[in-house]
């Protein structure tokens, strides 16, 4: 009989590429995990690792066990929710992630959630939203409000559900001096003009700063990245005082400071509510989207 937790182990070796990751994501020591895919491995009676370097990859038995893995812990999460729907009322503990800007969101969910469930227990923590399918898995999160951009689609992922919740436009953000004469709509016209001046983008390894270069390089040109802010108030606040231009959506542009120019571009952030797949139907989850949705749908 294969261990439930096992698999869980070889999936999410699958995902996150070494031995060592998956210790230090689970916070288990390196042998122990070793040793727990060992017995996997004797359990399933075929060879599921194999060394390639200092690597270990899967076989392609071992790939074709993670698919079913997948769907076994789709199939577990789908019980826990069915139990859940089985008792009274909606309480406990809610672990929510979200990306630092959503924050309007997220306050704006927790007093829907406050009116219609008040047993729940919301506890929210900040992630970008290339950790959340991880943290879901890890069961770090229950339920993440993600995005992504145009130019940095999110990567397919079977262990994660998404339902949208809102897109809005991207806006290139600049002060009076810097703020170029140049005509168009489209996004060469529209960026190509601020190719020599220094731009504000989002830390490196996040998605809003892949987005800024690949928007950029799009356009026809590399960014001169003078600052990287994850805070879009901050990037309006540097914007203002002329150090540079940057990308800032719709929803970050409610409070411009003063001197700050924002030209509409054709280019959108899509924000999403994540869970772990199969648990679409626990009522707690059920019930963080459908008052996020009416908290969005009044913003």
């Amino acid at each position: 009989m294969l261990d439930v937790r096992r698999l869980y182990l070889l999936r999410e070796l699958d995902r996150r590429g070494t031995i060592a990751a998956v210790a230090e994501a689970l916070t288990f020591t390196a042998s122990a995990v070793s040793q727990q895919l060992s017995v996997l491995e004797r359990e399933a009676g075929v060879a599921l690792l194999e060394r390639s370097g200092r690597r270990v990859i899967l076989t392609p038995a071992g790939r074709s066990l993670v698919a079913h893995a997948d769907a076994v812990l789709e199939r577990l999460e789908l019980a826990v929710a069915e139990l859940a729907s089985a008792r009274e009322g909606i309480g406990g503990s809610l672990r929510i992630g979200t990306f630092p800007s959503g924050g309007t969101i997220v306050a704006a969910t927790l007093a829907e959630l406050a009116q219609r469930h008040p047993a729940l227990e919301p506890m929210v923590q900040e992630i970008d939203s290339a950790r959340v399918s991880d943290g879901l898995r890890a069961g770090e999160l229950d339920v993440a409000l993600v995005h992504d951009y145009d130019f940095v689609p999110a990567s397919p992922d079977t262990t994660v559900d998404e339902v949208p919740l809102l897109e809005e436009p991207m806006y290139l953000a600049t002060n009076t001096a810097t703020k170029t004469t140049g005509r168009g709509d489209t996004l060469a016209e529209l960026l190509g003009p601020y190719a020599e001046v220094p731009w504000i983008t989002a830390r490196d390894g996040t998605t809003g700063h892949a987005m800024a270069v690949r928007a950029c390089q799009a356009a026809g040109f590399q960014p001169r990245i003078h600052h990287q802010v994850n805070d879009f108030r901050t990037a309006l606040s540097l914007a203002a005082i002329g150090q540079g231009a940057g990308f800032v959506p719709k929803m970050a542009t409610a409070h411009t400071p003063a001197g700050v120019v924002l030209t509409k571009l054709p280019l959108f952030r899509r924000s999403k509510v994540a869970f772990r797949a199969g648990g679409g139907t626990h009522p707690a989850i059920a019930a963080f989207v459908a008052a996020a949705r009416a908290a969005v749908g009044q913003m």
